[in-house]
């Protein structure tokens, strides 16, 4: 089996289309559709369901798919193994806007410049779609921030823990007020990213069960979704409402007093982590992106 034919058919394998996995590859859709009936051809039996304008992997694609990706993987640390000079290479990494805007800059500014060869491919998702890709090896790397460090099928290294900040406007009428609890703050309006996000679903089983005496024994309350952080703080700024939000996403709105923190502390602890997938083995220059992520935690 030639690598060409298996990079193509794992292409296809993860966007379930010849037209974009042509448009990704750089190849005519006829290129795409000739190589992957080449390599049936070649294995004897359909890899792909066509249905319709549809596609999706059969039993044998799927059994051929981890085997494709692990001989990926060894030809890129085959070619790294023997190549001098400087580490080049895609990156795709799952990450997430708090992550991406606020606490990434310095780390993907020096890969940029130190490293022009390494090419970063961002993808914004939440922890559980990032941790899947991981899995199945759509993405090299995943920044998380999650509370538990443990995660089934990767390898995480926690790189700092991510302080939590309670924001509100400055009028609001919690602002100002000492020794906040859980209970005090189902009625100052809430403000929340989308679900899935981890802050914001451990802020809301917080309320629940607050509300009810006891984690997790009522239903959710009722938040007003702005979908991002940007968008969030303005509705906050604006009094809708109050959030609970990355430090370090909205360090500068408390310095400027454009917003301010409120008296209560999260009783839980998220941790930024760095992932990959277990067994995967590292090409030089995503070890490099590890290395450099690792010594900008550090600093």
């Amino acid at each position: 089996m030639e690598l060409r034919l298996l990079a193509t058919f794992e292409k296809v394998a993860e966007v379930l289309s010849f037209t974009r996995a042509a448009a990704e590859l750089g190849y005519a859709q006829s290129s795409v559709t000739g190589q992957i009936r080449t390599l049936e051809t070649s294995l004897g039996t359909e890899l792909f369901e066509r249905l319709g304008g549809r596609i999706r992997l059969t039993e044998a694609g799927e059994r051929l798919l981890p085997y494709a990706r692990r001989m990926a993987e060894l030809a890129e640390e085959a070619r790294a193994a023997v190549a001098a000079g400087e580490p080049a290479g895609t990156i795709t990494i799952g990450t997430m806007e708090s992550l991406t805007t606020y606490r990434l800059p310095p780390l993907l500014e020096y890969v940029h410049h130190r490293h022009p060869a390494v090419r970063l491919a961002l993808r914004p998702t939440l922890g559980d779609a990032t941790r899947q890709a991981l899995r199945q090896g759509t993405y090299d790397l995943g920044f998380l921030m999650e509370a538990g460090t443990e995660h089934e099928g990767l390898e995480s290294e926690v790189l700092a823990p991510e302080p939590l900040a309670l924001i509100a406007s400055p009028g609001h009428p919690l602002a100002g007020r000492e020794g906040l609890v859980t209970a005090d703050l189902a009625g100052g309006g809430l403000i929340g990213t989308e679900p899935g996000c981890a802050y914001r679903d451990l802020f809301e089983a917080e309320l629940a069960g607050a509300a009810a005496g006891g984690p997790g024994s009522a239903p959710g309350p009722d938040f007003l979704e702005f979908g991002t952080i940007e968008a969030s703080k303005r509705a906050v700024a604006s009094g809708l409402g109050i959030a609970l939000l990355p430090r370090i996403a909205v360090q500068e709105e408390l310095a400027s007093g454009a917003l301010v923190a409120l008296d209560w502390e999260a009783p839980f602890t998220l941790f930024t982590q760095l992932a990959w997938r277990r067994g995967k083995r590292l090409p030089a220059h995503v070890r490099l992106f590890v290395e450099q992520a690792r010594r900008l935690a550090r600093e």
